[in-house]
């Protein structure tokens, strides 16, 4: 499903039991600086990470000061984020002018906040120029957190280099699979939020989303703040030559936080043509 970019007056782009994709939240909410937003999300656990800008979070009697340092846009600088418990009163407080995303899974148990600052971040950068799926991905929640987090997965991913495609080899992740012995995971039901930005931000790209394996799907035309939701299906997404891509990642699990990808078996041999796509795989977790 594709979410056109609007104006969203600081309201959940995703709400809490979307129809869609009910284990993830998304919203964005723009502020001046002085300003403050507060939010309370029973039953999902979020994550604030500034687009730009500066915030301080207040949550459960503790205070994460001057979260986030980027400047005209998310490719000026690293991302940093601050996690919230579920049903735990947040404060925002815009310290500058600033683009905040609070991301969020369902989750029922109550953890402890926590700052994710720049040093922090996890980066793994796969593919290559010849196979046209150069890109970087900045792990804010990844598997660093594992065991203090209870099923959100948050990244930004970076195209590197003008054009090409991303989410490639085409994977899904849209039941709970045991292998044909009954014991290993091969697949996990992961909801999935896409937030995109592009540079110049008057590109853009096309985002596939292919529900059974050799048959015909869907795909949608993604802008500059488009948001994509991935319930089912396989879904690869590219960019215009010339422009560059990000886009905002949102996971959330429906029994594990762990990220089980079931990679397309039309495309699966192209596994061991890209460089670095297994490093990858293994940052989910």
């Amino acid at each position: 499903m594709h979410i056109a970019p609007h104006d969203n007056q600081n309201r959940a782009i995703v709400d809490m039991d979307d129809a869609v994709v009910p284990l993830v939240y998304f919203n964005i909410i723009t502020l001046k600086a002085g300003e403050s937003f507060t939010y309370r999300t029973p039953g999902y656990e979020t994550c604030i990470v500034p687009a730009t800008g500066t915030v301080t979070v207040e949550t459960m009697g503790e205070t994460f000061a001057a979260i986030g340092n980027r400047g005209a846009d998310v490719w000026d600088g690293e991302p940093e984020g601050a996690y919230v418990p579920q049903d735990t009163g947040a404060r925002i407080t815009a310290l500058t002018d600033t683009e905040t995303f609070i991301a969020g899974a369902r989750f029922a148990e109550t953890l402890r906040p926590f700052a994710v600052r720049a040093a922090d971040i996890d980066r793994v950068q796969y593919g290559s120029d010849d196979t046209k799926t150069h890109r970087k991905i900045k792990h804010i929640l990844g598997a660093a957190y594992h065991d203090r987090v209870g099923r959100l997965l948050v990244s930004e991913l970076y195209t590197v280099g003008a054009g090409g495609w991303s989410g490639f080899p085409s994977h899904k992740h849209d039941a709970d699979r045991l292998d044909s012995t009954g014991e290993g995971m091969i697949e996990t039901r992961h909801d999935e939020c896409y937030n995109f930005r592009f540079k110049p931000d008057y590109g853009s790209g096309l985002q596939m989303l292919q529900r059974v394996d050799n048959e015909p799907g869907d795909a949608y035309h993604i802008m500059n703040r488009s948001t994509v939701l991935i319930d089912t299906g396989y879904h690869p997404c590219c960019v215009l030559p010339g422009y560059e891509m990000y886009y905002f990642t949102i996971l959330g699990g429906q029994s594990q936080r762990s990220l089980k990808q079931y990679f397309q078996p039309t495309h699966a041999a192209q596994l061991h043509t890209i460089p670095g796509i297994m490093d990858m795989v293994a940052k989910f977790k």
